[in-house]
């Protein structure tokens, strides 16, 4: 599954983490642990096992989420959809083994009504959700 590249809505940024494949994978997968690392989401559960369709509520920035895995692929590629108040998202994880580290790519999707009524905000938004993220999963990673 891809991202909607025509949404009202679209980023995409990717980072280099010095550290193993399976350390920088399990700061995304482990759903539950983001809080401890990522302080932009203040809560996040898992309703049942880390599996296709399962679905996992979360916080971020006021809002609340619910979201769920439509693409697993172990140290390769994780994509989950969402939705939260007037807004509808793809969010699409990849990494890769490089000479210097994990390259670390994500990009993500809005698109519904409360995007469509502000559409520069929630570009403003998305991008700079996404840069944070990848900040601090390189500093939890490599530290």
């Amino acid at each position: 599954m891809n991202i909607n590249k025509s949404a009202p809505a679209v980023a995409s940024h990717e980072i280099v983490i010095n550290a193993p494949i399976d350390k920088v994978w399990t700061l995304v997968a482990d759903v539950e642990a983001w809080p401890n690392w990522n302080p932009a989401v203040k809560s996040a559960k898992l309703n049942g096992e880390f599996k296709l369709a399962t679905t996992f509520n979360w916080k971020s920035g006021g809002i609340s989420i619910v979201s769920t895995f439509q693409e697993i692929e172990v140290n390769a590629k994780l994509v989950w959809t969402g939705k939260a108040i007037g807004t509808q998202a793809i969010h699409a994880w990849t990494f890769a083994s490089t000479p210097s580290g994990v390259l670390v790519s994500t990009a993500e999707s809005f698109e519904g009504w409360l995007v469509k009524l502000m559409p520069k905000a929630m570009q403003k938004t998305l991008d700079e959700s996404l840069t944070a993220w990848l900040e601090e999963m390189k500093r939890k990673a490599e530290g």
